[in-house]
This record gives C-alpha cells, sequence and structure tokens, in this order.
C-alpha cells in the first residue's frame, strides 16, 4: 500500500494541476495520474540522503506555503512529512567545476527510478535550489509538467521567462529546450513526467 503521505501528495498535486486549466499541462499530468490510480510501484530501497544545499531551502519554501490559499498549505505539509525519506541528487550531469550549479542545486525521486515508489514509466520528483540559482538548459524526450511550490521563472523555447508563482503550473513539450532560476529566495518545484 502507497505510503499516506506519498498518496497525499499525489492527490493534491492533482487537484492543482486540474484546477489551472491548462489543458496540455492536465492531459500529460493526467496520463502520470491515470498510471498511478490503475497500478502500485514496489516500495523504494534506496537509503534516504539530503545533500547540504536542502538545509533552510526546503524548510524555508515549504514555509511560505503556509499562508497560501488551500490545497497549498496541505500540499506542504504532505511534502514535509515525506521529504525525510528522500535520496537527494544532483543532477546526473553536472560536474564539481559547474559552480555554483554543482552545490546549489539538488533533485529527489518521490516515485520512479530510485524513488520512494520504483516505477519505470513515469517521473514524480522535485528541485530545490536557493536564491540566485539557475538551472541550466536542459531536455528530455518526454512532455513534463511542474507545479511551482515557490517563486520562481521557467523559460523553454516556446516561451520568455515566466514566474507562475507558488501553486503556478509550467508544461514542457516533449523534447523542448527549458530551463528554471531562483529569485530572491529558494526555489521548490514538483515535476511530472510520463514516460514512455
Amino acid at each position: 500500500m502507497r505510503d499516506s503521505n506519498l498518496q497525499q501528495i499525489l492527490d493534491l498535486s492533482q487537484r492543482v494541476i486540474a484546477a489551472s486549466g491548462q489543458a496540455r499541462a492536465v492531459a500529460a499530468a493526467m496520463k502520470v495520474f491515470g498510471r498511478l490510480a490503475a497500478q502500485e510501484g514496489a516500495r523504494g530501497a534506496e537509503a534516504a540522503e539530503r545533500l547540504p544545499v536542502c538545509q533552510h531551502t526546503v524548510e524555508a519554501a515549504l514555509a511560505d506555503l503556509a499562508a497560501r490559499p488551500s490545497p497549498l498549505p496541505e500540499l506542504a505539509t504532505a511534502f514535509g512529512a515525506a521529504e525525510g525519506g528522500l535520496r537527494w541528487n544532483r543532477r546526473k550531469t553536472a560536474r564539481s567545476t559547474d559552480e555554483p550549479f554543482y552545490s546549489s542545486h539538488a533533485n529527489a525521486m518521490l516515485i520512479g527510478p530510485g524513488g520512494l515508489e520504483e516505477r519505470a514509466d513515469l517521473e514524480v520528483g522535485v528541485t530545490v535550489m536557493p536564491a540566485h540559482t539557475v538551472y541550466p538548459d536542459h531536455h528530455h524526450p518526454p512532455e513534463e509538467v511542474y507545479i511551482a511550490l515557490s517563486a520562481g521563472e521557467w523559460w523553454n523555447a516556446a516561451m520568455d521567462w515566466t514566474e507562475p508563482g507558488p501553486g503556478g503550473i509550467i508544461y514542457n513539450p516533449p523534447g523542448i529546450l527549458h530551463a528554471m532560476r531562483s529569485g530572491d529566495g529558494p526555489l521548490l518545484a514538483l515535476w511530472f513526467l510520463p514516460v514512455d
């Protein structure tokens, strides 16, 4: 049976994305949520680990959600309860010579390879960065939906830099070049990818 905090993250995320009214984002996310409802993956075996960049940045971003409209405070509480079990990593292509990015970002898989729940057909993850950090241009075959859990800006090759605000949604079409950056505070975002 899926962990109750993880299930609450998924249920609340689905509500946030569905309420956005962004048809392409909703369609992409429903591929993820449909697969999650149809089948549960095996419990992940990775040991939890926090990178130094997570100290204070995760908590600061979650604290800001407490005063936001529902369901963001509930989503922050569920994520905060699950976060201690995550294995945070740097981007696979990041090198120690890529400072300050190398030390100023962390990703964790909630569901997918190395996540709290192992799956090969989808990924649900999270990214955190402290203030004034740019996550560099990158691309991947699956389409992607972000829920911004903090202030921050997103860009892709089809749009200018955009600040969706906490609870805002960003959709990246399959294969598109995209990036994100934090402003004066930390960036925290959930992401959802249907992997075909």
